[in-house]
């Protein structure tokens, strides 16, 4: 498998790892620009940069920035650093790979099929479930996993963490809100559901009296959901649904590297 299957394959995978690339060098050096090296979180590596003291450093620098989930440009002099005798010096550029961000989306509708095959396009590893077999019949999106179960047989097989993103567009609204209380007692990054004002309105008071959440709970869940921009179709509402996603998924990137 090369190098660049690799980094395909910790992309669609929770491994959490580090590409290290060689971005220049001056003088002897034992690999030259371009050279990478994958670094996973248990310390084991694919590729080289060269071996020996330079390669322990960065691979311990390479640790560090899967920790920080942060990347890095490091220097390293050969001689005056690690007592290497190339003489030169290389400069390397370190950086997490990005694991693609789980999207379950709850409702094979327009929207949600629509929604699917945007999203899958966009880096997310998107799941369409709905228990109606029929859904599914023009639906062909090969990068989108299909789940033809009950919402809640499905939601006690999937697999939540806190980078869990859940959009809730069934055709039926006891479904939604069954779906809501479900979800939101599992590990996620953000929770959406589609619906009118009144909907959601209805949506909240029911799960408050049911005592199924909280009004704190209830404060996090994104619904209505979507950018507002005036959408009508149904790929014009994935698209802004599809907006919300990437602006709650880039923030946490962009937080982390301040």
């Amino acid at each position: 498998m090369s190098l660049y299957q690799k980094i395909l394959q910790i992309e669609n995978s929770d491994t959490k790892a580090a590409l290290c690339t060689i971005i220049n060098t001056k003088g002897s050096a034992p690999r030259k620009t371009g050279s990478k090296m994958i670094v996973y979180q248990n310390g084991t590596i694919a590729g080289t940069i060269g071996g020996g003291a330079l390669e322990k450093l960065v691979i311990e620098q390479a640790l560090e920035a899967i920790k920080n989930n942060s990347s890095k440009v490091v220097e390293h002099n050969l001689v005056k650093d690690l007592a290497m005798c190339c003489g030169g010096t290389v400069e390397l550029y370190i950086e997490p790979i990005m694991n693609k961000k789980k999207l379950y989306i709850f409702g094979a509708g327009h929207i949600g099929k629509a929604l699917a095959k945007f999203a899958c396009d966009l880096d997310f590893s998107a799941t369409l479930i709905d228990d109606r077999y029929d859904a599914f019949d023009d639906f062909n999106v090969d990068d989108c996993t299909i789940v033809k179960e009950h919402h809640a047989t499905a939601i006690e097989k999937l697999v939540f963490d806190t980078a869990t993103f859940v959009v809730i567009l069934t055709h039926d609204h006891q479904y939604d809100r069954e779906i809501l209380a479900l979800t939101s007692k599992k590990p996620h990054q953000y929770i959406g559901m589609i619906g009118s004002e009144r909907k959601v309105e209805i949506a909240k008071k029911n799960l408050i009296a049911s005592n199924i959440l909280e009004a704190s709970e209830i404060a996090g869940i994104d619904m209505p959901i979507g950018l507002d921009i005036k959408a009508i179709t149904p790929q014009e509402i994935a698209i802004s649904i599809l907006g919300k996603l990437i602006d709650v998924r880039n923030a946490e990137a962009v937080n982390k590297v301040k």
